[in-house]
């Protein structure tokens, strides 16, 4: 065996012991899976390879797999620095007729930690801007037993009527584009026009490029809100997941 072969067996089998660990580690399940594609993409390498050696078809296909893992390559790091860079973005202090926070996994009854953060930042958002209506959108998936509507409902709950009476639930949606399209709806019936309104969106900065984009596809314009992991590790693993997510939007959604 060559050594750029024993190489490539090494990587394969470091990134499958990689990915078995990784996916006992909470909220980084998707860094599990990237590994082990990462090792069958090292050995299809190895394969092809050896295919090459023996056959102009195998070089032929070698080749197409190598301009083709470049192009995706490029693209996803492309798709990366944009989301990157918007995520970054924060429009707190600017005006707006009214806030939406998108949400996210709840454990039984408690949020999740990307949950917490969206919950911190808006209740500082809010804050800011007293006098716009507040839609809490999210609704109920497996392993939750109450809505992510209502669970930041609860975090948020004050001992003023007046307050709590800001904020709407929009609890049905499933997904980034319903919670525009619902929490829109929701907003109309509260006599906000939509289609010249401000909204200031709170979700996560790996999400907000992606979140913002759906959102000018229902007519919304948005300013973003973002809010933060506490941990570098946990946010590169949501941001790489992001620029795969944000392909099957442009593509599906």
């Amino acid at each position: 065996m060559k050594l750029s072969e024993k190489f490539q067996c090494v990587a394969a089998a470091v990134l499958i012991l990689t990915g078995i660990v990784l996916r006992f580690v909470p909220g980084v399940r998707f860094s599990s899976y990237l590994c082990l594609c990462l090792a069958g993409l090292c050995i299809l390498w190895l394969i092809l390879g050896r295919w090459a050696e023996k056959s102009r078809t195998g070089k032929w296909c070698k080749r197409i797999f190598l301009v083709g893992l470049s192009a995706v390559t490029v693209l996803l790091c492309a798709f990366e620095a944009v989301i990157v860079t918007r995520g970054e973005e924060d429009w707190s202090a600017m005006p707006v007729d009214a806030i939406i926070v998108l949400g996210a996994g709840v454990n039984g009854e408690s949020p999740s930690l990307t949950l917490q953060t969206r919950i911190r930042k808006a209740a500082e958002y809010v804050e800011l801007h007293p006098e716009a209506p507040v839609v809490l959108s999210g609704g109920q998936g497996p392993g939750e037993s109450i809505t992510e509507a209502e669970c930041m409902r609860r975090a948020l709950w004050t001992n003023s009527e007046e307050w709590n009476q800001r904020y709407l639930l929009e609890d049905r949606s499933t997904s980034t584009a319903e919670n525009f399209a619902f929490s829109k709806a929701l907003l109309e019936e509260q006599g906000i026009q939509t289609d010249t309104a401000v909204i200031g969106v709170v979700t996560n900065d790996f999400h907000m490029f992606r979140a913002k984009l759906i959102a000018r596809r229902e007519g919304l314009t948005t300013v973003g809100v973002p809010a933060e992991l506490p941990w570098w590790w946990l946010t590169a693993n949501y941001y790489v997941r992001e620029a795969f997510a944000l392909v099957k939007t442009l593509i599906f959604d």
